[in-house]
């Protein structure tokens, strides 16, 4: 994985992101007042946090010691291997405290905080300069103890800013989705599907294919003060080599605001074009390639007068309107 040192605004959008591979910054916020609180201790960290708290309630996850940190489903996919629950930070915090100096203890974690709502004073307070703040769609925060987070992608792009404790990053292209033994597409922990292999002990009779993945696989090892800048759809495992960890991420989207996710469409799909003869499905892809993925960079409507344009005319709030308003008058009746 490529490695930066005193990245500033202009060298990550001109250099660094334009590659959209992943990238890790070394000590980009070692300057952050919250890095120096986790460099005094973890408790005085969670005193940092809780007096910027508010009284807003959060989910704290907490599974038995036996999973060694790692929340995912149980063996029949049925449920979650782990406790959920709603606290406030102030709540929370002590009980990640107490349990981070316990091996035996459970694992607790508080993932997805939203920061602008639960602490919006520690946003003000530690700026990430590499972006314009009116960019990001959601900044997050996960605390807790020694914890690993099965694969899995993300939509926006992510820049993760590591606060408290070591963490290791495996990543992967999104191309390895067929080696990673992803769970169904609806089935999710935190909105987001995710890989059903045990990093620690692989089970290569029920997933063999993970050896390629891990072929594959960039590797980012961080320390407080370091950022890892993510693009768009790379499966990450991540694991917390400490007994405390915290972790912030700032995501954000280069797209048109009206631009939902595309795994809307992936679902709609599963009605219009997984169950098709193979030939149809690939004549379809034709059709996919030409007017949407347009791979040859050609534009599919040159030849039609841009008034005519229909549906496929720029999208202006009122083609938005009127697309919206097309596709639920026909999503029940087949084809047009």
């Amino acid at each position: 994985m490529a490695v930066y040192e005193g990245v500033d605004r202009q060298r990550f959008e001109t250099e660094i992101q334009p590659r959209q591979r992943p990238a890790l910054l070394r000590g980009l916020i070692g300057s952050w007042p919250a890095v120096a609180a986790a460099g005094r201790s973890p408790q005085a960290l969670c005193d940092y946090f809780i007096a910027r708290s508010t009284a807003h309630k959060v989910m704290l996850q907490t599974a038995r010691p036996d999973l060694a940190g790692r929340f995912s489903f149980t063996d029949d996919l049925r449920t979650v291997n782990h406790q959920q629950r709603h606290l406030s930070f102030g709540e929370i915090a002590p009980l990640i405290l107490r349990d981070s100096a316990d091996d035996g203890a459970p694992t607790q974690y508080a993932g997805g905080i939203p920061v602008d709502l639960v602490m919006p004073k520690v946003l003000a307070e530690n700026r990430l300069d590499l972006l314009d703040i009116q960019r990001v769609s959601q900044v997050s925060l996960w605390i807790g103890n020694r914890t690993r987070t099965a694969a899995h992608w993300d939509l926006p792009q992510n820049l993760a800013c590591v606060i408290a404790g070591r963490r290791r990053f495996t990543l992967f292209p999104i191309d390895q989705i067929g080696n990673l033994y992803i769970t169904p597409l609806d089935m999710t922990i935190a909105g987001q599907p995710t890989s059903l292999v045990d990093f620690f002990d692989p089970d290569f009779e029920r997933f063999p294919r993970f050896r390629n993945a891990m072929a594959a696989a960039e590797v980012a090892d961080m320390v407080p003060g370091d950022v890892l800048y993510m693009p768009s759809l790379w499966f990450h495992h991540v694991e917390s080599l400490d007994s405390f960890g915290a972790m912030i991420n700032f995501w954000w989207r280069d797209a048109a605001p009206y631009m939902t996710t595309p795994l809307l469409t992936l679902f709609h799909s599963l009605l219009t074009l997984r169950d098709m003869p193979l030939e149809e499905r690939l004549r379809w892809r034709t059709l996919f390639d030409h007017y949407i993925f347009r791979p040859d960079g050609e534009a599919p409507l040159d030849h039609i007068p841009p008034a005519a344009h229909g549906l496929f005319s720029p999208m202006t709030p009122r083609n938005e309107q009127h697309l919206k308003a097309w596709l639920l008058q026909h999503l029940g009746r087949g084809t047009p």
